[in-house]
């Protein structure tokens, strides 16, 4: 009896609980209004957020099979197929993705939503629920994205063999319907990022002679049209244009044209953002069918400059890390027959200074000289920006065009300077005859002080 008493003496008073409850109560109170001041309302949610996705990633490990798509595949080629992913994943975003990457781009009417890293989407194909993740990683080869797409394991084949395919079928769907070209630029290694792609230069508004342009239009046309014939022939389904001339000359406009002409993508290919001989073949083979290549200016890298003058430009190239052999073999050796149906476009001011070995058939196949205007290139010129066929002052313009040395970009610079067509034929005059009186002088000088 007494033991009962003394144990029954150990249990606590009612009020002694009470107080007990109040305390613990404030305790909570006090910690969950410090952790708040402490730890931001985002910082929360993030951090919930990435606990939620692992314990359910874990969860589903054992019945569940996970398939990754990796920004590149065996270290070379980008994977494409993680840029299809993600647009197809824009289309998807519901009211649980609570942060969402959004963008205005030019030539999109609306705003352009996407996928931030940490981010789950949940799709359904024919009953099968799919989650879709979205993240980077950092590695020896540097920064990088993934996508992470689980299933249950009785759907592997279903998914790899038809869901993908849906995917890809999509995006391909989605992307045609816009029918809007993109000027690719090269930012980071093995990565092109894109913008639409909007000259609205033809070969019926260049400046040149018709008969250069029609020859160049039917070298194109054969391209297009000789696809068995490269195949028979063993070769790669490509062909390569040198364009050179001086500044103003209309390369860049020509380049514009052949991309409306063929309806192909531009890849703007800048040879100082090369860093290796890997780099350049990532680089190239990354560029997707349907593509122009272009590589401009190409004389300022001295690294295709003639071999004998490699010691003049040698302080040039300290920064430049391949090799002109890794560079004629991506054009016209055996990493050029990796990719097909594709153009390639070099331009330099100063064809001269080039190693020959650039510019031999099968590397660069036709040789386009892009000249100072004629005067069938300026009637071009006066269409194009006053709509006008014939004037008075043509005959003398014609005289002076053949006589001096003045760019198409030079001419329709004066043209832009009023819709009047009288005075703007009037300040084209005014512009050549004072280039002539500029070329009179120099050669009155020179005869006055002959070397």
């Amino acid at each position: 009896m007494s033991s009962f008493v003394e144990s029954a003496r150990m249990i606590p008073s009612v009020s002694s609980l009470l107080s007990l409850y109040s305390s613990f109560s404030t305790s909570l109170m006090l910690l969950r209004n410090v952790y708040h001041e402490i730890v931001p309302e985002k910082l929360e949610s993030f951090l919930a957020s990435k606990l939620r996705n692992f314990f359910s990633r874990r969860k589903l490990q054992s019945s569940y099979d996970t398939f990754i798509v990796d920004d590149s595949w065996e270290g070379l080629s980008y994977n494409e197929l993680i840029e299809i992913a993600r647009f197809y994943l824009s289309t998807k975003i519901g009211p649980k993705n609570k942060i969402i990457k959004i963008g205005k781009f030019t030539g999109r009417k609306g705003v352009t939503a996407g996928l931030m890293k940490g981010e789950t989407i949940i799709d359904v194909f024919e009953g099968i629920e799919i989650t879709w993740y979205f993240d980077c990683r950092k590695d020896e080869d540097g920064v990088g994205e993934y996508i992470e797409l689980t299933f249950e394991h009785k759907y592997r084949e279903k998914v790899l063999n038809e869901y993908l395919h849906h995917v890809i079928r999509t995006h391909k769907a989605m992307t045609e319907k816009e029918q809007t070209l993109r000027i690719y630029n090269k930012k980071c290694e093995c990565e092109w990022k894109w913008i639409d792609f909007k000259h609205a230069a033809t070969f019926d508004t260049l400046a040149m002679d018709y008969e250069l342009k029609k020859s160049i239009m039917d070298d194109l046309d054969s391209f297009l049209a000789r696809k068995d014939y490269y195949k028979r022939t063993g070769r790669a389904w490509k062909r390569g244009y040198l364009l050179y001339g001086p500044p103003g000359t209309g390369k860049t406009s020509l380049i514009a044209a052949m991309a409306n002409y063929l309806n192909y993508n531009v890849y703007d290919l800048e040879l100082a953002n090369i860093g290796s001989d890997t780099d350049l073949r990532r680089t190239m083979l990354n560029v997707d069918r349907k593509s122009i290549i272009v590589i401009e200016d190409v004389d300022c890298n001295s690294r295709v400059h003639r071999r004998s003058k490699s010691d003049r430009y040698r302080s040039r190239s300290k920064n430049v890390r391949f090799s002109l052999s890794s560079l004629l073999n991506c054009i016209d050796g055996l990493w050029s027959s990796c990719a097909q149906e594709r153009i390639v476009v070099f331009t330099t001011n100063h064809k001269e200074v080039l190693d020959p070995a650039l510019l031999r058939p099968g590397r660069m196949d036709m040789h386009i000289h892009m000249s100072y205007c004629t005067t069938e290139g300026f009637r071009v010129l006066v269409s194009n920006y006053l709509g006008i066929k014939s004037h008075l002052l043509f005959e003398e313009i014609d005289g002076l065009i053949r006589s001096v040395e003045a760019t198409p970009a030079s001419l329709a610079d004066e043209l832009m300077k009023s819709d009047d067509a009288d005075v703007a034929i009037g300040e084209v005059l005014k512009f050549l005859k004072q280039k002539r009186l500029e070329k009179d002088e120099k050669m009155k000088t020179e005869e006055s002080f002959p070397e």
